[in-house]
């Protein structure tokens, strides 16, 4: 992914360095901060940190980062960044990505539900612990023609399944249309279905619900932890692509 940032237009003489003025129209937005440390003579570490998270936040590439950095130290010094340059700059994109990443494994951010990729954990962990396999209860939303309007919609449809079947079961989105919800196969599970189709019954053009198998052989005692994290991750996948 390019930077796709900004770019300032001063040409500036890099002091006690003999160096010619440079052109900081050269300089992607993110990495001007640190152009100017070296300038001023001021340290460059933390500038190379906040580069690296404003990178990261814009998507780009750690790759593409280093090599930036790379770039406006040869031009404004004439020489390679310094390890504590480099490793200020990964730290920071670290750090940014992995905020990120972690957010998004835990909530979708349009809908508030819980993202495909927390269900398969959850999922994972209900089957380790053995016992009779939870089932997944599913339902449909039909897509909007505006995608705020669709999110929307989907996100309150999770708030219904959420109040049928408990605030402490994990109810999340699956692909753009799905959302699925973790219940025990017990007693009520029918009685929850039938109250949930109730619920939606106006809508009912733009839903469907209904009640998914985990496949065969999931949930088994003894079965190892990767089979039924890998069974559960290709069950949601189906879904999610249906």
């Amino acid at each position: 992914m390019a930077i796709n940032v900004f770019w300032t237009r001063r040409s500036t003489a890099v002091p006690g360095t003999g160096r010619e003025p440079f052109e900081r129209s050269a300089l992607p937005a993110p990495l001007v901060a640190v152009g100017e440390a070296w300038i001023s003579g001021a340290g460059s570490v933390d500038a190379c940190r906040e580069a690296g998270r404003g990178l990261a936040s814009v998507g780009t590439p750690l790759e593409e980062a280093l090599d930036g950095l790379r770039t406006t130290s040869r031009q404004v010094l004439g020489r390679d960044p310094s390890y504590e340059e480099v490793h200020a700059l990964g730290s920071g994109w670290a750090d940014c990505t992995l905020g990120y990443l972690h957010r998004l494994d835990c909530a979708d951010p349009m809908t508030g539900l819980s993202t495909q990729a927390h269900l398969v954990a959850r999922l994972s962990e209900v089957l380790a612990a053995g016992g009779e396999p939870p089932a997944l209860l599913v339902v449909e939303v039909s897509p909007a023609d505006d995608p705020v309007e669709h999110a929307y919609r989907v996100g309150a449809v999770g708030e219904t399944v959420r109040a049928v079947v408990g605030r402490s079961r994990t109810v999340g989105r699956v692909g753009p249309r799905r959302i699925a919800a973790l219940v025990s196969r017990d007693d009520a599970l029918g009685s929850r279905v039938a109250l949930l189709r109730r619920l939606l019954q106006h809508d009912h053009d733009r839903t469907r619900v209904w009640i998914e198998g985990l496949p065969a052989g999931t949930g088994h005692q003894g079965a190892a932890g990767a089979d039924e994290a890998g069974a559960a991750a290709v069950a949601l996948d189906e879904l999610a692509r249906g």
